[in-house]
C-alpha cells in the first residue's frame, strides 16, 4: 500500500501543478493563452480552390506547400495578427481530387477589405513555343516548360542600358532558388533558338529567344513596361508568385460579440456538464466516485495544459470533442466500479474486488477507446478543417481518459481502500441508495 500512497502523492501534486499552469495562464497575455479559432475570436475566414489540372500528380503535394508559403509571406506583409494558413485536399478515396487553402484573419470582419488586404498575387511561368500548321495556316502553340514562380526567390527593378539612352527601359531582375536554377539552365541548355515565354497569369508579358544556356539562376523579364509597372511587377513577385492560379471559393466572417458569446456559452455547457458528472458518481458511487471525479479534474487539467503548450487552436467543434471526451472517461470509470461491484457482492475485501474490477473492465475499456480513436483517425482524414478541428480534440481527450480512469483511478483507489469492506468502508464502497450486502451473507 506504501507505494501506491506515494504514487498518489505524486498524482495529486502534478495535478495541482497542471491546474495551477491552466489557471495562471489564463490572461491573454499570456504566452500559453488559449489560441483560439475564428469562430471563437472573430475574424474572416477566405477559402480558395487550387488549380492543379496544370501540375502533375507527382508535384501537386510540393506545389500545395509552396503555395500557402507564399500566401503565408503575403498575409504577413499586412501585418494581420496571427494569421493562419492552411492546406486541405480530398480524401485519395474521392473520385475527383481537389486542392484549397484556408486563410484565417484573426479581428478583420470586413470580407472586401480581407481580400483586398490579400491581394492578388501573379501566377508566372515560363514556356516554349512551337510552331504547327494546319492547312495553309501556321500557328504558335506554348507548352509549359515546369519553371513557375514556386521556384522564385526574389525580384528586382532595373533599366536596360541602351547606346541611345545610358538609362534604358525598366526590367524586371527574378532570381531562382537552387533546384528553379538547375531546371532553368536544363530549359535554357537545351533549346537554344526557340522562342522562351515568359507569362503572367496566363498572359505572354515578354517572348525573348534563347540564345544560349543561361546559369547561376537568374533572367531578365523586359515587356516594355513603364517604370511605375516594373515597380509594381517586382513588389507583386516579391510578395510571391503563385506556384498554381487560385480562386476564391468561399468566404466568411464572425464578429467579437458573436465569438464572445459563443465562448460564454461553450464554457457554461463545460461547467454545469461537469458539475452534474461530478454530483452524479459522488452521489451514486459514494468514495470511487469521489476518486473518479478527482482524476477527473487531473484529466481536464492534463488536457488543457497540453492544449495551451502545443498549442491547438481551440474552436467551438473543439470545445464539443472536449465536452463529449469528458463522458467517455467517466463511462470508463463506471465500467470498472460496476465491475467492483461484483466482486464486493461476491464477499471479496475491497482492495482485492478493486484489483479484479480493473482486470476485468480492462478488455471492454481498451476495446472502447480503440474504436473511438479509429473513428478520430477517420474524421481527421477524411473531414474538412472543422470536423478535423473535432476530431483532433476528441482524440486528444480519448487518450487522456484512458490514462485518468485505468492508471489515475486504480492508484488512487488502492492508496485509500482497506484489504476488508466491514463498517463504514461498506458504506463507502457502496452504490446507489443502498449498501451492498454481500452474496454469503444472504439467506
Amino acid at each position: 500500500m506504501k507505494r501506491y500512497r506515494m504514487a498518489a502523492v505524486m498524482i495529486v501534486l502534478a495535478a495541482l501543478a497542471l491546474g495551477w499552469f491552466v489557471w495562471s495562464t489564463s490572461n491573454p497575455d499570456s504566452t500559453y493563452a488559449f489560441k483560439l479559432g475564428l469562430d471563437l475570436a472573430g475574424g474572416t475566414e477566405l477559402v480558395y480552390k487550387a488549380d492543379m489540372s496544370e501540375t502533375p500528380p507527382a508535384e501537386r503535394a510540393g506545389a500545395l506547400a509552396a503555395l500557402q508559403g507564399v500566401i503565408e509571406r503575403r498575409v504577413n506583409l499586412f501585418g494581420v495578427a496571427e494569421p493562419l494558413v492552411q492546406t486541405e485536399h480530398s480524401s485519395p478515396l474521392a473520385p475527383t481530387q481537389e486542392y484549397r487553402l484556408i486563410v484565417d484573419l484573426p479581428g478583420v470582419t470586413n470580407i472586401q477589405a480581407a481580400v483586398a488586404a490579400l491581394g492578388k498575387t501573379p501566377t508566372l511561368d515560363f514556356r516554349l513555343a512551337t510552331t504547327t500548321t494546319v492547312g495553309t495556316t501556321t500557328q504558335t502553340a506554348f507548352l509549359p516548360t515546369g519553371i513557375t514562380g514556386r521556384y522564385l526567390s526574389g525580384a528586382s527593378l532595373q533599366f536596360g542600358a541602351t547606346q541611345a539612352n545610358a538609362l534604358g527601359e525598366p526590367q524586371v531582375l527574378i532570381h531562382f532558388d537552387s533546384a528553379g536554377a538547375k531546371l532553368f539552365e536544363q530549359v535554357t541548355s537545351q533549346h537554344i533558338g526557340q522562342m522562351l515565354a515568359i507569362f503572367l497569369d496566363g498572359q505572354p508579358i515578354s517572348t525573348p529567344i534563347i540564345q544560349q544556356a543561361i546559369p547561376g539562376g537568374t533572367a531578365v523579364i523586359s515587356g516594355h513596361f513603364t517604370a511605375a509597372q516594373a515597380r509594381d511587377l517586382a513588389q507583386n513577385l516579391n510578395f510571391g508568385a503563385l506556384p498554381v492560379p487560385i480562386s476564391l471559393e468561399s468566404s466568411s466572417s464572425v464578429g467579437p460579440t458573436l465569438g464572445a458569446a459563443a465562448i460564454h456559452d461553450g464554457l457554461n455547457a463545460g461547467l454545469v456538464g461537469f458539475a452534474f458528472v461530478v454530483l452524479f458518481m459522488l452521489l451514486w458511487y459514494r468514495l470511487p466516485g469521489l476518486i473518479a471525479d478527482v482524476a477527473l479534474s487531473g484529466y481536464l487539467a492534463l488536457v488543457l495544459s497540453i492544449m495551451k503548450i502545443i498549442p491547438i487552436t481551440l474552436t467551438v467543434s473543439g470545445i464539443a470533442g472536449l465536452i463529449l471526451s469528458v463522458g467517455m472517461a467517466v463511462d470508463a470509470n463506471v465500467l470498472i466500479f460496476e465491475r467492483i461491484k461484483e466482486e464486493l457482492r461476491a464477499g471479496k475485501g475491497a482492495r482485492e474486488a478493486t484489483h479484479i474490477g480493473f482486470a476485468r473492465a480492462w478488455p471492454a475499456i481498451r476495446d472502447g477507446h480503440v474504436t473511438m480513436l479509429i473513428s478520430s483517425v477517420v474524421l481527421f482524414w477524411l473531414g474538412t478543417s472543422i470536423v478535423q478541428g473535432f476530431a483532433f480534440t476528441f482524440a486528444l481527450g480519448v487518450l487522456a481518459s484512458l490514462i485518468s480512469a485505468v492508471f489515475v483511478s486504480r492508484v488512487l483507489l488502492l492508496a485509500i481502500l482497506p484489504e476488508g469492506n466491514a463498517g463504514a468502508w461498506r458504506f463507502l464502497t457502496s452504490c446507489g441508495f443502498r449498501s451492498r450486502v454481500p452474496l454469503s451473507e444472504k439467506n
